[in-house]
C-alpha cells in the first residue's frame, strides 16, 4: 500500500469537506470518506480503487472537478470518481429529481467495474452504518434531514444497490450492508 498516497487522498477529501457534516450530525464529513476508503482496503490491495473510495463524494459535493482529482491522483482514480459522481441536476429541485438521479445511477452501476462497485458498496455500507445509528436514535423523524424524505423510497435505492453488485456477495461488507438494510428497513 502507497500510505502516501493514501494519506494525500485523506488530506484532500478533508480540505475538500471542510465545514460540512454528515446530514443532521455535528460529525465531520470527512470520517465518511476516510470510512468509505476502510471498508474499500478490505475489499481490495489496489490503492486507487481505495484513493476513489475517499475521493467518491469530491466532484459531486464540492467545487473540485474531475480535472482537479486527475491532477493530482491520475485517470484511473479520476474515472472512479466519476463513475461514483451523481448528476445533481441542479436545474430542477432535489426532492424532485432524487429518483430519477438514483435510477441513472443505478443503470450505470449494472455495467460498471468491480472497482466502481467496491467504491459503491464501501460509500453505502458506511451510509447504512449511520442510518442505523440514527434511527435507532431518532426513528423514523432520521428521514426529514433528506431531500428524499419517503422511508420506502430510500429502502428502494438501498436494496437494489446489493442487487447490483452480487460479485461482492461474498464479501463481510456485502453481508454488513443487506444486514444493516434489513435492520433500518424492517422497523
Amino acid at each position: 500500500m502507497d500510505t502516501k498516497r493514501v494519506a494525500q487522498a485523506v488530506e484532500f477529501a478533508a480540505i475538500a469537506h471542510d465545514g460540512v457534516y454528515r446530514k443532521g450530525t455535528d460529525i465531520p464529513y470527512v470520517s465518511h470518506c476516510i470510512e468509505a476508503g476502510l471498508i474499500a482496503r478490505t475489499l481490495t490491495d489496489k490503492d486507487d480503487t481505495v484513493i476513489a473510495a475517499i475521493l467518491h463524494d469530491v466532484v459531486e459535493d464540492t467545487t473540485y472537478t474531475l480535472e482537479n482529482i486527475e491532477e493530482r491522483f491520475g485517470s484511473t482514480v479520476a474515472g472512479l470518481v466519476a463513475h461514483e459522481t451523481e448528476d445533481k441536476m441542479r436545474s430542477i429541485p432535489a426532492e424532485k429529481s432524487w429518483r430519477i438521479r438514483k435510477e441513472v445511477f443505478l443503470s450505470r452501476l449494472e455495467s460498471a467495474s468491480l472497482d466502481a462497485k467496491i467504491i459503491c458498496l464501501s460509500d453505502k455500507l458506511s451510509n447504512m452504518r449511520m442510518c442505523l445509528r440514527t434511527f435507532e436514535e431518532k426513528g423514523d423523524d432520521m428521514w426529514q434531514v433528506f431531500h428524499q424524505k419517503d422511508k420506502r423510497e430510500h429502502e428502494w435505492y438501498y436494496r437494489s444497490i446489493y442487487e447490483r453488485i452480487p460479485e461482492l456477495k461474498e464479501t463481510d461488507a456485502y453481508k454488513e450492508y443487506v444486514s444493516l438494510c434489513d435492520q433500518v428497513f424492517a422497523k
